[in-house]
């Protein structure tokens, strides 16, 4: 993972927002939420936030009475969640996971969907998840699987390396569908002081799009993809957002997008 990776500022949180999320997230959150509602916390911590699917889908399932703080690294990211809003009041913080600024045992669970990928440290994450964790409660998290998997990521990733033969860009690949492997999630949390065997579970999803248009400008414009596109042609935006479409039309067709997707959920529990 480069630096750049974990950068969502400019116009990356708005097209995060209104394009990746539905495309990607929203399955996933509603999933991720339902797990922890199950659990009936008295109090949530959300790391790696982003801007808010899975904020809105616990403040609509969770009672008024519990308490949730979501955090995330980038203010931008949390700045468009907030504007976006949530069923009832939540805590909007900036945080980084590795170093929560929160007092041992205060949460009954802490929540992260898709943000374990980025942590440049995991088991120092983990072992910060697991100190603000009260005995008993439960660390829950996604991490997309292999990008194989993940067909229009995949897609993407394809049609960008034909773009840049010589030099093309591995941001999908090299980190959001760069932790996929269980026996190394759970190596991670038991360093992490996880002493409770992780429950993994596969759980395989549609990605939809009305367009593949709109699944190209999420993924090319929407993510720090965009990033790695401009160090290779700081022009070359929209050309590679083409390239990324025309490679998705052709696969999927010219109307509405439906692509599988692929990821593992975790659940562990503080001894």
């Amino acid at each position: 993972m480069t630096a750049p990776d974990t950068r969502f500022e400019g116009a990356v949180p708005r097209l995060y927002e209104t394009r990746l999320v539905p495309l990607l997230f929203e399955p996933y959150a509603s999933d991720l939420a339902g797990r922890v509602a199950a659990r009936s916390p008295g109090s949530v911590l959300e790391v790696a936030a982003g801007t808010g699917a899975v904020t809105r889908e616990l403040a609509a399932r969770l009672p008024a009475s519990v308490s949730i703080v979501a955090t995330d690294l980038n203010p931008p990211m949390l700045e468009q969640a907030a504007a976006r809003g949530t069923a009832r009041p939540v805590e909007w913080r900036p945080a980084d996971a590795m170093r929560l600024p929160f007092d041992d045992a205060s949460f009954d669970a802490v929540v992260c969907q898709f943000g374990a990928m980025f942590f440049p440290d995991r088991a120092r994450a983990f072992a910060e998840a697991r100190r603000v964790l009260r005995p008993g409660g439960a660390f829950l998290f996604s991490t997309w699987d292999r990008i194989a998997d993940n067909e229009l990521a995949a897609c993407v990733q394809d049609a960008l390396a034909e773009l840049f033969p010589h030099d093309p860009p591995r941001f999908m690949e090299r980190t959001p569908h760069g932790y996929h492997d269980p026996a190394r999630i759970a190596r991670d949390l038991a360093d992490g002081g996880f002493a409770a065997t992780p429950r993994v579970e596969r759980v395989t999803q549609r990605s939809r799009a009305e367009s593949a248009s709109d699944a190209a400008v999420a993924f090319c414009q929407g993510t720090p993809l965009r990033e790695e596109i401009a160090a290779r042609d700081p022009a070359g935006l929209e050309a590679a957002t083409g390239a990324a479409e025309r490679a998705i039309a052709a696969r999927f067709g010219g109307g509405a997008v439906d692509a599988k997707m692929q990821a593992f959920v975790v659940e562990v529990e503080r001894d």
